[in-house]
């Protein structure tokens, strides 16, 4: 069965690296009236330690909570386990899903599990990938960011601590949002009903999804900074990252610019295009850059100005899957140049400009 885009069961991917708070958060999530009618899709249910004197057992892979949450342990393919707790939902074995958590293991990769969300076809629209959230030790976060790629992976990726890991995440991911919970204390709507996968579906502000100004050139980032400095109202609607970056020699230094490995290779940037687009170019263009560079692409996003279509196309893609592009009812404001965001691996601004100079010319891009 099909459901409609509106009907779509939002699921919100929490992943984070071993010790880094997620079964704490998850089991804080879980305790929150807010989050009934929640299916939680775990590893196993001893990581969350749950109670077995205070569940309902439906069967062997999965337990009704008394906040009305259903946990199920996965112990197989994915797919199978979502369509199995939707065939469960509609029989009424288990209330209705509003939503659904899936956890990954601290060392797994979650790409895998968005691509299977964007491309399986028996999931296309029962269910849509509402955001990655990444949680992340205050304390041990930069050691672990050292000496790891799975942290800074599980980073880059994400949708939603001391000043020096707060720089390092920033310059991993600039547009990601950064929420502090102590003991997994956080409102659930801070993290659930982000709407950050499909912005065009969910209705979601265009502006703050491309965060296009969080990926401006350091130099200009940092006269920004200290123009503005505290000064913004507190109910102007952004996220707000006061930085009081300086020089520094130290080879320890933690300042984004100063890119020592200890981002791994990821970097993030923003090209810009001042002239509106031809349509069949620019999908060759993306087609092939996908074809290519698949790998090394995080993630891209942007919204772009073609030739001839009064509406603004959107486009979204993890690695070398792309959701279809869709456009929007009117721009979201008076900017109408295309702007294309990419967090990369191994992948320079340069190499992805030079991709796009054959087919549609030259773009003028901020570096973060």
């Amino acid at each position: 069965m099909s459901m409609t885009p509106s009907t779509a069961i939002p699921i919100t991917v929490l992943t984070g690296f071993l010790g880094s708070g997620k079964t704490t958060l998850l089991k804080r999530l879980l305790d929150d009236p807010a989050m009934a009618g929640t299916a939680v899709i775990i590893n196993e249910f001893g990581e969350v330690g749950i109670d077995d004197a205070l569940v309902e057992k439906i069967d062997e892979d999965a337990v009704l909570l008394p906040s009305g949450c259903v946990c199920c342990a996965v112990r197989g393919d994915l797919v199978q386990a979502l369509e199995r707790m939707h065939a469960k939902s509609l029989w009424g074995d288990i209330p209705p899903m509003q939503r659904v958590v899936l956890e990954t293991t601290g060392l797994a990769d979650p790409t895998p599990i968005v691509h299977t969300l964007m491309t399986e076809e028996s999931l296309y629209r029962i269910y849509r990938l509402d955001a990655v959230v990444t949680t992340v030790d205050a304390q041990l976060g930069l050691k672990q960011l050292d000496d790891h790629f799975e942290p800074a992976k599980q980073i880059a990726i994400a949708d939603s601590a001391t000043a020096a890991l707060e720089r390092r995440i920033r310059a991993l991911n600039p547009a990601g949002r950064i929420r502090q919970a102590i003991k997994g204390d956080i409102a659930p709507s801070e993290l659930i009903g982000v709407g950050a996968h499909e912005p065009v579906l969910t209705g979601v502000d265009l502006d703050r999804w491309l965060a296009v100004e969080r990926y401006r050139p350091r130099a200009q980032s940092h006269d920004h900074d200290h123009a503005h400095g505290d000064h913004c109202g507190a109910d102007c609607g952004h996220d707000h990252e006061h930085h009081h970056d300086h020089a520094c020699a130290d080879a320890h230094c933690d300042h984004p610019s100063h890119n020592h490995g200890h981002l791994h290779g990821i970097s993030s940037f923003c090209l810009t295009f001042e002239k509106p687009l031809d349509g069949r170019e620019m999908s060759n263009a993306m087609q092939l850059l996908a074809q290519l560079y698949g790998e090394k692409l995080l993630r891209v996003k942007g919204i772009l100005n073609v030739q001839d279509q009064k509406k603004p196309f959107v486009v979204h893609g993890v690695q070398h899957i792309f959701y279809p592009p869709d456009t929007l009812e009117r721009w979201p404001g008076e900017d109408r140049r295309s702007r294309l965001v990419f967090i990369t691996k191994d992948l320079p601004e340069e190499s992805i400009r030079k991709h796009f100079r054959p087919f549609i010319g030259e773009a003028e891009g901020a570096a973060a």
